[in-house]
């Protein structure tokens, strides 16, 4: 059920898509244009086949499937919805309504079950109630996007002012389809954002296939992007699907493109603009709808310029580019970071650890981390495996991280004040009352809102906030 702040007006924005499965044009067009008139925007599959195609291809909220057709059957439909489309609402018409077929269609997980001839208004009350649902767990999903946004997006973690603009440029990116290419050093995360991209937008349910270029010999690179047929060449005695058709429906990444051969590179730019590969061996091309995302290390600008990288494939790759910042220049999230980390891995070893003390966080973040966010993880995870006394101290830092002398300590301790570092000693009603404090910041004041993200009961945030005087 809604929330009490849940605006109808803003659900009732969401526009739903339905897809319409008859092989009786005239009846499922005549559907179609019946949702149409309720905003829904509708596509029609004119066979069972097609309309299995589609839920592969496409994202839909709600799927209305005649029951009997002539090549297959509409709980087959049902099936393959509940599969591809787990979010989605399936509503089943037919003419032949008995009690075995309306229980199997509920039992596989039908909205519910409607018979012909088909009542139009008793058809737009179904969908409407169904629209509710996918509206009511599309504005859910929005608003807790927005709840994680001030500390990361789907594992991309900051509250740096750069990384909160890319956090936000992954969000307005995420739902389209267009190619983004990410830059930044080993280590900063860049498959982590690829996965962000992916996660976030309608290709979710499909495929997120990873491709590292710089892994490959140059002579397989080829048959692993597009496939090859048995016998394209020695060594090849089967059929071999490539990436670019595993990834068919989602999203292909594309690691270290910056390796890439130039010979290939003109292939990659060829699928790119007319969205069909070829596989080794074979003439016959084949469609694919597939979104590329790359990333690189290496001076792609650079490159172009010495005439190691195509101009025409860079400007492909980089409609939407993210320039991931290393860890050194991003220092405010190194604390945010050690403690997503620490949590994390006490969670997957099963290990109660305390806290880092002090000393061992300004080491940490004085440090200039050389392999970035991935080495960050690393030594947190070693720092936990092998702490003895539930405390990650100063005896716990590697031996490439040295503990700062005393008087710096202190003199960046004092720096530190109003961040999280300086919450270290204090009082816990000192700690929650800070937290609640940001939380309320973060949600412009909206009570429900900072509850659900501190985890607590709204009475309870209530009574808090009354206990702390955060009245204003």
């Amino acid at each position: 059920m809604p929330d009490h702040n849940t605006d109808p007006a803003d659900l009732n924005r969401i526009t739903i898509r339905v897809l319409v499965v008859d092989d009786d044009e005239t009846h499922g067009q005549a559907v179609a244009d019946s949702l149409r008139r309720m905003n829904c925007e509708c596509t029609v599959a004119k066979t069972g086949q097609r309309g299995l195609e589609l839920i592969e291809s496409d994202q839909f909220d709600i799927v209305v499937t005649d029951l009997r057709m002539g090549d297959v059957d509409g709980l087959d439909i049902l099936e393959k919805s509940k599969k591809e489309l787990p979010e989605a609402e399936v509503i089943i018409l037919t003419g032949h309504g008995t009690i075995n077929s309306a229980v199997a269609a509920m039992q596989g997980g039908a909205y519910t079950y409607l018979t012909k001839p088909l009542d139009i208004n008793e058809l737009r009350t179904a969908v409407e109630k169904a629209s509710s649902r996918v509206r009511l767990i599309k504005r859910n999903a929005d608003l807790r996007s927005r709840l994680d946004e001030k500390f990361g997006f789907e594992g991309v973690i900051g509250s740096n002012p750069a990384m909160r603009n890319i956090i936000e440029k992954i969000r307005h990116v995420a739902p389209t389809d267009a190619t983004v290419l990410i830059q930044g050093e080993n280590g900063t995360g860049k498959e982590l954002v690829a996965r962000a991209l992916h996660e976030n937008s309608p290709r979710k349910n499909k495929p997120f296939v990873p491709l590292n270029i710089s892994a490959l010999p140059d002579s397989i690179l080829e048959s692993e992007l597009f496939g090859h047929e048995a016998g394209a060449f020695t060594g090849a005695i089967t059929r071999r699907i490539g990436k670019f058709e595993y990834a068919n429906g989602g999203t292909l990444f594309l690691d270290e493109v910056g390796e890439m051969p130039m010979d290939t590179q003109i292939k990659l730019l060829r699928v790119l603009e007319d969205r069909k590969i070829t596989r080794i061996g074979q003439n016959e091309e084949k469609a694919v709808n597939v979104r590329l995302v790359a990333a690189t290390n290496a001076p792609l600008a650079q490159m172009v310029e010495e005439g190691k990288f195509r101009k025409d494939l860079y400007y492909r790759l980089k409609v939407v580019d993210i320039n991931l910042p290393p860890l050194r220049e991003r220092r405010d999230d190194i604390t945010l970071l050690m403690d997503h980390f620490l949590k994390d891995f006490t969670r997957i070893y099963n290990k109660e650890v305390v806290g880092i003390s002090r000393s061992a966080r300004l080491a940490l973040r004085q440090y200039d981390w050389p392999g970035n966010i991935r080495e960050l993880r690393n030594v947190m995870e070693r720092m936990l495996l092998l702490d003895t006394d539930g405390i990650l101290d100063v005896n716990d830092l590697p031996d490439e991280i040295s503990p700062l002398p005393a008087d710096t300590e202190e003199q960046l301790a004092n720096s530190a004040s109003g961040g999280q570092d300086a919450l270290i000693g204090k009082d816990l009603r000192e700690v929650e009352k800070y937290y609640i404090r940001k939380a309320l910041e973060i949600t412009d004041g909206k009570r429900e809102e900072a509850a659900n993200m501190l985890g607590m009961g709204e009475r309870t945030l209530y009574r808090k906030i009354k206990e702390y005087d955060l009245k204003s």
